[in-house]
């Protein structure tokens, strides 16, 4: 794989981020599909091991939060990122249209509930962001179906929600819990060829709804969304990682590649023990041979 520092993919805040000025295709990190395959794979297998080990260690967790247009490709990256991963380890969870229960608690109860805990890595597809994207396009979201008080509906709700957001990572970071926050960027040309592919393939066009168009033409407004959210939520021990999501093979060796770094960033081993211990266990190799030979 061609060397990249995943830094050039991340926003910490310290600079104000502008959609434009990320391309949403690059110059492939493969030679063809076989060094592609060769290459993926290889992640893979290093995030299983890593993983392990986070399971052994049983201290940290690792959130991973993937953000989107329709039809950029989350749940193909997502499926072959994480394909090599014991499932022990591993969960994922698909937010979809909040529903009455969810409605009748606070926006981010029903994120609270998916939480990874500690030794696994959690997977959410769309997330608790979606309350400051769609629901910011939407504003007839927040007038008639979110069920908070009219006073707390100000033109400052979306600068409280951001500020919502921004603690309640640093609350999971400051537990262990590592987030990580991927927004894959496609351009609307590349969008709009993945969803006639979508029509017209019988094998895709189950994931097609008529929505989905009438939400591509508020193409403009959903990514001032992404750009306010993603300007107003970044911060240095919580980036943001602007992915380009044009070639679906790059996107999922960065993705890969990001999540294998910040996990050789945690302090974690095999837990060894104590001397005691070792030597329970050598007189328990003696018990067992002995038991072999009844």
């Amino acid at each position: 794989m061609k060397k990249f520092n995943i830094k050039d993919y991340q926003i910490t805040g310290s600079e104000k981020f502008k959609p434009k000025n990320h391309s949403t295709k690059i110059n492939d990190f493969y030679e063809d599909k076989t060094d592609y395959e060769a290459i993926l794979k290889s992640l893979q297998t290093e995030m299983d091991e890593l993983q392990s080990v986070m399971y052994a260690h049983s201290k940290y967790g690792v959130l991973a939060v993937f953000q989107a247009m329709d039809a950029a490709g989350k749940d193909g990256t997502m499926k072959a990122v994480f394909q090599g991963v014991h499932p022990l380890g591993l969960s994922f969870y698909s937010f979809k249209r909040p529903s009455e229960t969810e409605l009748n608690h606070d926006y981010m109860w029903r994120c609270y509930k998916e939480l990874p805990e500690r030794g696994k890595m959690q997977v959410f597809n769309r997330s608790y962001y979606e309350e400051v994207l769609v629901v910011k396009v939407h504003p007839e979201i927040l007038e008639n179906y979110q069920k908070i008080p009219d006073e707390l509906k100000g033109k400052d709700v979306w600068k409280k929600r951001y500020q919502d957001i921004k603690n309640f990572e640093d609350y999971l970071a400051n537990n262990g819990i590592v987030v990580l926050k991927f927004f894959l960027n496609v351009s609307k040309e590349e969008q709009g060829n993945r969803l006639i592919e979508r029509i017209e393939d019988i094998t895709k066009n189950w994931k097609f709804e008529e929505g989905d168009i009438k939400e591509r033409g508020l193409w403009d407004d959903y990514q001032k969304a992404y750009e306010e959210m993603i300007n107003a939520t970044a911060t240095k021990q919580n980036p943001w990682y602007v992915v380009p999501a044009d070639d679906k093979k790059n996107m999922r060796l960065i993705v890969a590649k990001i999540i294998v770094e910040k996990l050789k960033e945690l302090k974690m081993s095999y837990p060894e023990p104590d001397e005691a211990r070792k030597q329970t266990l050598l007189g328990l190799i003696d018990t067992i041979k002995q038991q072999n030979q009844e």
